[in-house]
């Protein structure tokens, strides 16, 4: 009977004292006592987590470095396939400009018949103003045929093969071809050079030149159809002294970058080689 009391009391007291630690833990006065006994355990868990992200890493990112290495060539490839793709994209911009260019040219002089061709080469020589086109006899080609761009006046076919052609340029040294100045109403000869200049020798100073005088091709001499276009004058060169005056030309065809032409084929140059007297021994 006192066995049965006493177990009656442990099990009053266990309960009363589970009873007032709960109540003492809800109103946080054991927080200290957890803090300080979970501590230990709070630290090797924090221990373990590092090591374990140590370890994780350390297997996995080199596998992400090689990833992003590949990822990165990938890329430099693409922007370089994009950058090639956009430079071809260019040309055939300036291609098709340089095209519509010419084929507005032609339709404002419906009188002539044209034959177009690429630049294809450039003779080597820096004396030399000569230029090579894909196209020859077999596009019916001939020597002397004046050659234009949608800027003015290039030159005349000098050689002819049956598939190419040479232009010899109206800024070689041997180049000649009579001109109009429009403002000053008055014909004149101009003349290539060995530097790629062009000029006006031989004008009279009685005529009045000016800078930015429209410069086209008078027709005269029959090599070159006349009102095509060649520049404008750039500066004039006199003194009271002198005889005649000279001017510099600006052309309007950009020589450096020529890669289309127009060959006019239905002008036929005249010959005057018989008119030229010459001398006999």
């Amino acid at each position: 009977m006192n066995q049965q009391i006493n177990r009656n009391w442990q099990l009053i007291v266990f309960f009363l004292v589970v009873v007032g630690i709960m109540a003492m833990a809800l109103s946080g006065y054991l927080n200290p006592l957890v803090k300080a006994a979970t501590s230990p355990f709070i630290g090797i868990q924090r221990w373990i987590s590092t090591r374990y992200t140590a370890i994780v890493e350390f297997i996995t990112v080199p596998k992400d470095a090689a990833s992003l290495r590949q990822e990165n060539e990938n890329l430099k490839a693409e922007v370089s396939q994009l950058q090639t793709q956009v430079i071809e994209l260019q040309q055939q911009v300036n291609e098709a400009q340089i095209i519509y260019s010419l084929l507005d040219f032609a339709q404002n002089r419906p009188e002539n018949t044209y034959v177009a061709a690429s630049v294809i080469g450039r003779d080597p020589s820096p004396f030399l103003q000569y230029v090579i086109i894909d196209h020859g006899s077999d596009s019916g080609i001939k020597h002397g045929m004046p050659v234009v761009n949608q800027d003015g006046l290039v030159g005349r076919i000098d050689a002819v093969t049956a598939n190419a052609a040479r232009i010899q340029l109206i800024t070689d040294a041997g180049s000649s071809v009579n001109i109009h100045l429009r403002n000053a109403g008055v014909d004149a000869v101009m003349s290539g050079s060995l530097t790629g200049d062009i000029n006006l020798d031989m004008v009279s100073t009685d005529i009045t030149l000016e800078a930015g005088d429209l410069v086209i091709t008078s027709g005269l001499g029959g090599n070159y159809p006349p009102d095509v276009v060649i520049g404008q004058v750039v500066s004039v060169r006199k003194t009271e002294t002198d005889l005649f005056q000279t001017a510099s030309v600006q052309p309007s065809v950009d020589f450096a970058n020529l890669q289309a032409v127009l060959i006019i084929t239905n002008f036929k140059p005249v010959d005057t080689s018989p008119l030229i007297p010459t001398t006999t021994p």
